[in-house]
């Protein structure tokens, strides 16, 4: 077990434990200060979704800034018991944390017309999870929503997506999407 510090916010510099799991990969600080220097350190009033939670940290960070709402989805029972034992102590009842597949919880938000500000996506590398993925999205945020997406290499974002910033952190390549 180790343990990742939130950056900034309410909770800025709180430790949440990470179970050692397969694949797991908590997103660096730096690029978690990046991503909230693009989109804002306010996040009040917003429905975030944490699509591939792994440590939850993204999740975290956007409660931790405001967020109206934050949903950790986790399929791994591991993961989704420490996502739940950090959720309760940081005391987030704006969190909540979900054990299921990424697609079907993506295809039963579009099912319900459930709708998301921000939705994070860190899916484990060389899965294929975005092209899977692509489709459903734009069923399942508002009009003005953005992606966050980290993957193993420049991603090509279909229509209606535009990459409005992207970086680079060593094996890490990061975008911020926005509807064309």
């Amino acid at each position: 077990m180790s343990r990742v510090r939130i950056t900034g916010g309410a909770w800025r510099s709180r430790l949440v434990q990470v179970v050692d799991a397969q694949g797991l990969r908590p997103t660096p600080d730096r690029v978690r200060e990046t991503l909230f220097n693009w989109i804002g350190q306010d996040l009040s009033g917003l429905a975030c979704l944490d699509l591939f939670a792994g440590s939850g940290i993204l999740g975290f960070e956007a409660a931790s800034r405001g967020a109206a709402g934050v949903v950790l989805v986790e399929r791994d029972p591991r993961v989704v018991a420490t996502l739940r034992r950090n959720a309760e102590t940081l005391g987030g009842e704006r969190l909540e944390v979900v054990r299921a597949d990424a697609l079907e919880f993506a295809l039963g938000c579009a099912r319900q017309d459930r709708k998301f500000d921000l939705v994070m996506l860190d899916p484990p590398y060389r899965q294929s999870w975005l092209e899977r993925l692509w489709s459903v999205l734009p069923a399942i945020v508002q009009q003005e929503a953005r992606l966050y997406v980290e993957a193993e290499a420049a991603v090509a974002p279909p229509t209606p997506w535009r990459i409005s910033r992207q970086g680079r952190a060593g094996q890490v390549h990061y975008h911020l999407l926005e509807r064309a």
